[in-house]
């Protein structure tokens, strides 16, 4: 099963043991820190070890949770295994799988939501706790220790540093030649060393290609030979086509106004198929030479890198679905002089991101007519995701767009509505709000601006006439005139449809 090659250090060698014995390493209450950043790069045999144990353990009666800690989302084979054995105690900082979001929901786990880009300082500074136990999976082990980075990065670098105790799981099935893609950067200190990051172009290189340890921390070392999750995203509808033309007409504007460069500049791309449509249409559209810093490297930009329009890409971490995952495979070569992958505290890092220049295009729930936008919550109180790293590309990116059909549940729900239920990037941080109806250019504009913008370029035409009633009324009533609300009424929007299963308009 494992290549010969692929654990070359005598003394951790001498460590490897099955995934059972490994998980009877992780103590009950302990704070775990797991590899993984958007169902790439995880372990696969330890969580499922751990959670069979969980489950062993509470048919006895006794209590075995554990507090998680991750890059971002994971997969089935890690969130979903420990959720089922009810071994989540605590999740941080980002999650996707539907189990633990209803744990979450129910009460049954806690769910610390965080920055991408904070995670790695706020387990630095200490302000999470202490780490007990780093599962790490990697492609391989250099003959000094050393150790050859997966498919992500995430929060790797940070977890192997802090744990008292690390578990590597060495999978064979990870393309070899994924060897020198990465960048792990080790300047990074606490305040008030902190230092200058020399990184002034998406493709430089400021670090080293491996990851390093202290091997006395090593205290298993685990064989697998497994896939990622590699998820088949959905071909773009006619929705997402119809917001990826009007973000490629805007960008267009904006080089005729000369307020980007010809070849634009770098883009982040959320994670979904809203993006992917956009990545689609940029690959088809009149820009070359483009240039990418953002966090997952997903089929889209896959494509833009084989057809050429798109020359290089940072990232974190690598999210294919099996096609491309083929194509990347077959191509390695090709895609290694091309592609960069660091640790989420470099790819998400704010002042990166502004001195970059980065271009920013996430998806969210609902907007509100000021440009509030919500991105994690469900009529305000259930968390569907979390905020990931949009919100450290919104706030410093050169240019924010937030995008988002129109309508969800069949038309049934508005998604431009007078006040969001949750607020995670407030109007000070979004610049631009596109559905397929049209696209809401907010920058200079005062709220009640806003307003009338969103309401005629973005909402729909079932709902087009309530909100600019709910408006209108808004700006007639005794409350303030800059920012005017009726506070009952806009929340009666969400709350209609919790009682009706309906938010159509009174």
């Amino acid at each position: 099963m494992q290549t010969p090659d692929s654990i070359r250090n005598p003394l951790l060698k001498s460590k490897v043991m099955s995934a059972d014995a490994a998980a009877q390493l992780i103590p009950a209450g302990a704070r775990v820190g797991m590899s993984g950043f958007t169902g790439a790069g995880y372990p696969k045999a330890v969580p499922a070890a751990l959670a069979a144990r969980m489950e062993r353990l509470h048919a006895a009666g006794e209590d075995f949770q554990i507090g998680l800690w991750t890059g971002a989302s994971t997969a089935a084979e890690l969130d979903g295994v420990l959720a089922k054995a009810k071994g989540i105690s605590m999740r941080l900082p980002y999650q996707s799988d539907p189990t633990v979001r209803q744990q979450i929901n129910s009460g049954e786990s806690q769910y610390t939501d965080i920055h991408l880009s904070h995670v790695g300082q706020l387990a630095w500074f200490g302000f999470l706790g202490h780490l007990d136990v780093a599962v790490v999976e990697v492609a391989g082990i250099l003959p000094d220790g050393r150790l050859i980075p997966s498919t992500s990065i995430g929060n790797n670098k940070t977890w192997l540093d802090l744990a008292d105790k690390i578990i590597l799981e060495v999978n064979s099935l990870q393309n070899p030649a994924l060897e020198g893609m990465h960048d792990i950067y080790y300047g990074t200190r606490v305040p008030p060393y902190r230092q200058p990051i020399p990184l002034v172009h998406p493709g430089d290189r400021i670090g080293g290609p491996y990851l390093r340890c202290d091997l006395n921390k090593v205290v298993a070392v685990v064989q697998t030979h497994q896939s990622d999750r590699n998820s088949a995203f959905a071909k773009p509808d006619d929705n997402s086509e119809r917001i990826a033309a009007h973000i490629i007409d805007f960008l267009q504007h904006e080089v005729k106004m000369g307020r980007l460069p010809a070849n634009l500049l770098p883009l982040q791309s959320g994670v979904g198929n809203i993006a992917n449509a956009v990545l689609s249409g940029l690959n088809s559209g009149p820009f070359d030479n483009l240039t990418a810093y953002t966090e997952v490297l997903q089929d889209g930009m896959l494509e833009m890198l084989k057809s050429g329009k798109l020359k290089m890409a940072s990232a974190t971490a690598l999210s294919f679905s099996p096609d491309a995952l083929a194509e990347f495979n077959t191509n390695v070569e090709f895609y290694r002089q091309r592609i960069v992958l660091r640790p989420q505290e470099m790819s998400n890092h704010p002042e990166l991101v502004r001195r970059l220049g980065v271009i920013a295009m996430n998806a969210m729930i609902e907007a509100d007519i000021y440009g509030n936008v919500n991105s994690t919550h469900v009529m305000g109180t259930s968390i569907m995701n979390g905020i990931g790293g949009s919100g450290d590309f919104a706030r410093n990116a050169y240019l924010s767009f937030f995008m988002t059909p129109s309508v969800a549940k069949g038309g049934a729900i508005s998604c431009i509505v007078p006040m969001v239920s949750h607020v995670d990037h407030t109007e000070h941080d979004v610049e631009v709000i596109v559905t397929e109806q049209g696209l809401a250019d907010l920058r200079g504009l005062s709220p009640t601006q806003r307003a009338r913008t969103v309401i005629e370029k973005c909402a729909h035409p079932d709902f087009k006439d309530a909100l600019r009633d709910y408006f209108e009324r808004s700006l007639q009533s005794k409350a303030g005139k800059h920012t005017p609300h009726m506070l009952q009424e806009a929340l009666s929007w969400h709350q209609r449809f919790t009682e009706t299963g309906q938010m159509l308009p009174k």
